[in-house]
C-alpha cells in the first residue's frame, strides 16, 4: 500500500540512534543537551498548539522521575522520555476517568496551566507525525518498564540498561527487551460490503474491523483466517498485507491485511463480539459522515478507520 506510512503513528523518519544507547558517555551528553518528555500514568505532556511538552533534564517536574528512556534524535536533537507516575496531583485536581477513554487533564504545578497530561487517544490525530511517533514510543517503552521490573528467568529485580532499551538481571545476567505484540486487523470484504464488528464495552454504536493476536507458530495469513472464523464464523480466502501501525495501548503492532470472504453467513462468538454485520459502501459513507442511524465508525487515528476510508476511496494499492 503506497500510502501505508501516512497512518497515525506511522514512520516519521525518526533517527533512533541505537549506537548512542550503547555508549554511556554519549548517552549522558545527549541527556544534558537534549530534552525530556514527562509521561504521567501513560499520558504524555502536551502543550499549546497540540505539541509535546519537552523540558530540560534538570526540570523540577522530573524531580521524582524514573530514569529517562532515550527515544532518538529529532532533527539532531536528543529526545528522552521519563515516567513521573509517582507524582500525585493536588487535591481538587481533575481526576482520572475510568473506562474506554479518559478525557481528564492533569496539570503539574511546576509546568503551569498551559501544558497538561492528556490521553494519547484524544490528541494523537492532532500531533505532528514526528511528535506522534515519539509519543507512541515513549508510552510503550515506559509502560514496559513499569510492568517488567523483575526478571522472568529468576524473579530478581532487574536494572534498566542501554538508554532504556534493555533490562538486565544482576542476579542471573538475563537480558530482557521491550515487547511488541503482533495483532492482525482484517479488512474482510465480500462484493460491495465489508465485515464490521463491535466488542462489549465500546461506545454505543461503534463498529470496527475484526482483529486478534497472532499466536506462536502462526503466520499472519493463518492468523487472519483463524480470527475471522473464530469471531464471526466466516471462512476467508487469500490474504494480502496492507499497512501496519504501532498501537501503544499498551504495546501492539497492528498488521493490516485484506481478505475476501468465501461465505457470508455470520455466527459471531458472543465472548468476542457483541455484534457483527456486513456493511455496504453506501452505509459506511453515511457512518463516516455521522448520518447512519446505527453505526459509528472507529475512533479517528486508528488503523481500522484508515483502512476503511482508503477502501472507500479505492486507494489500497
Amino acid at each position: 500500500m503506497k500510502i501505508a506510512e501516512s497512518v497515525t503513528f506511522g514512520g516519521s523518519g525518526l533517527d533512533r540512534a541505537a549506537a548512542i544507547r550503547r555508549d554511556p558517555r554519549r548517552l549522558s551528553s545527549a541527556l544534558a543537551s537534549g530534552t525530556v518528555l514527562p509521561v504521567w500514568r501513560g499520558k504524555p505532556l502536551v502543550g499549546p498548539g497540540d505539541a509535546l511538552g519537552w523540558v530540560a533534564a534538570d526540570h523540577p517536574a522530573l524531580a521524582h522521575a524514573a530514569a529517562p528512556v532515550f527515544l532518538g534524535l529529532d532533527e539532531g536533537r536528543a529526545r528522552f522520555a521519563a515516567d513521573i507516575s509517582d507524582w500525585s496531583p493536588e487535591a481538587g485536581a481533575q481526576a482520572v476517568v475510568a473506562g474506554f477513554f479518559d478525557p481528564s487533564v492533569q496539570h503539574h504545578p511546576a509546568l503551569g496551566d498551559q501544558a497538561g497530561f492528556v490521553e494519547l487517544r484524544g490528541v494523537m490525530t492532532r500531533l505532528s507525525a514526528r511528535d506522534a511517533e515519539l509519543a507512541a514510543t515513549a508510552k510503550a517503552v515506559l509502560q514496559w518498564h513499569r510492568s517488567h521490573g523483575f526478571c522472568s528467568a529468576c524473579g530478581a529485580a532487574s536494572d534498566m540498561a542501554e538508554g532504556g532499551w534493555q533490562r538486565i538481571c544482576p542476579a542471573c545476567g538475563a537480558r530482557h527487551f521491550p515487547r511488541t505484540d503482533p495483532v492482525v486487523i482484517m479488512l474482510v470484504t465480500r462484493g460491495n460490503s465489508v465485515l464490521l464488528g463491535r466488542s462489549p464495552g465500546w461506545p454505543e454504536g461503534m463498529y470496527s474491523l475484526l482483529a486478534g493476536f497472532v499466536e506462536p507458530g502462526e503466520t499472519i495469513e493463518a492468523a487472519v483466517r483463524r480470527e475471522v472464523l473464530e469471531e464471526a464464523g466466516v471462512r476467508c480466502g487469500p490474504v494480502t498485507y496492507l499497512a501496519s501501525q504501532p498501537w501503544p495501548f499498551p504495546a501492539s503492532l497492528m498488521i493490516g491485511a485484506r481478505t475476501e470472504a468465501i461465505d457470508s453467513a455470520l455466527t459471531p462468538d458472543p465472548e468476542e463480539l457483541e455484534a457483527a454485520r456486513w456493511v455496504t459502501r453506501e452505509d459506511l459513507v453515511a457512518a463516516f459522515a455521522g448520518r447512519h442511524p446505527q453505526i459509528r465508525p472507529p475512533r479517528p487515528g486508528a488503523i481500522a478507520g484508515f483502512l476503511l476510508r482508503n477502501w472507500l476511496a479505492d486507494r489500497l494499492d
